[in-house]
């Protein structure tokens, strides 16, 4: 990887926002990563070509609540509300399922009926993705503009 900038502009991004479009937990990255910007070049050349530090924290962690919750086919409010709200790495994640402690079992399964309530709901009641929910800016300036 080319070195990183050393402030964020236009065309570079903040450690803790290329670490999160990474998927990867930004502490257990190594230090020059941590310390300057990331341009989106930088960032493509990382998700395109992962440097052998990068292929091995996404392989054994320690990882992010978001992917840690993924794995573990759960949300991150579940996690947070049994005590889990930390990075995991993959091993630890991996005794978690093996074990199925109660809390994990219950909280997959509300998890799933979630998700699956969701694919459910007719199309006509769910907006399409990428669409705004409730007014329009637009809308709004309309109707103060009728008063």
């Amino acid at each position: 990887m080319t070195q990183p900038t050393s402030q964020p502009s236009g065309t570079a991004m903040r450690p803790q926002t290329a670490a999160k479009k990474l998927g990867i937990y930004l502490p257990a990255t190594p230090e020059e990563f941590q310390n300057g910007a990331i341009t989106h070049a930088q960032l493509r050349e990382l998700q395109d070509n992962p440097p052998q530090w990068l292929v091995t924290l996404r392989q054994e962690g320690p990882h992010p609540r978001p992917v840690v919750a993924q794995k573990l086919g759960i949300s991150v409010n579940a996690m947070k509300k049994n005590d889990m709200d930390r990075p995991l790495t993959t091993a630890e994640i991996k005794a978690l399922l093996d074990e199925a402690p109660e809390w994990l079992t219950a909280a997959r399964k509300q998890h799933a009926e979630q998700r699956a309530g969701a694919a459910d709901a007719p199309a006509a009641e769910r907006p399409a993705p990428g669409t705004a929910v409730g007014p329009s800016v637009a809308h709004r300036a309309t109707e103060t503009d009728e008063d």
